[in-house]
This record gives structure tokens, C-alpha cells and sequence, in this order.
């Protein structure tokens, strides 16, 4: 997968599309982003469930 989306890039640049290219490097920042944000979103679910837990509630 990871060799796809290289290929991808390196055609993007050699074919002058910068602007293409642009746009597909926000794509992945947004999608990195959101893939953070969802570990944190679980990660905080998970520490309030063991809290809970040891609270005894």
C-alpha cells in the first residue's frame, strides 16, 4: 500500500502537477490528523472506563 501511494507521488511531481500533488499531500495530512485524533478519542474512553472501574461505580 505504502509502495502505492509513493508511485503516485512520484508521478504527480514528474508530470508537473504540483497542484495535484498539493492536494493529495493535505489529503494525507487530514487523514493522519483524524487517525490521531481517533487513538486520543479512544484513549480517553478507555481511561474514564478504568477509572470507573477502580472507583468501584
Amino acid at each position: 500500500m505504502i509502495k502505492y501511494f509513493r508511485k503516485i507521488r512520484q508521478q504527480l511531481l514528474i508530470e508537473n502537477k504540483f497542484g495535484k500533488y498539493l492536494t493529495y499531500a493535505f489529503g494525507e495530512i487530514v487523514l493522519v490528523i483524524i487517525g490521531i485524533l481517533m487513538a486520543l478519542s479512544i484513549n480517553t474512553w478507555n481511561e474514564k472506563r478504568v477509572n470507573k472501574k477502580t472507583m468501584g461505580h
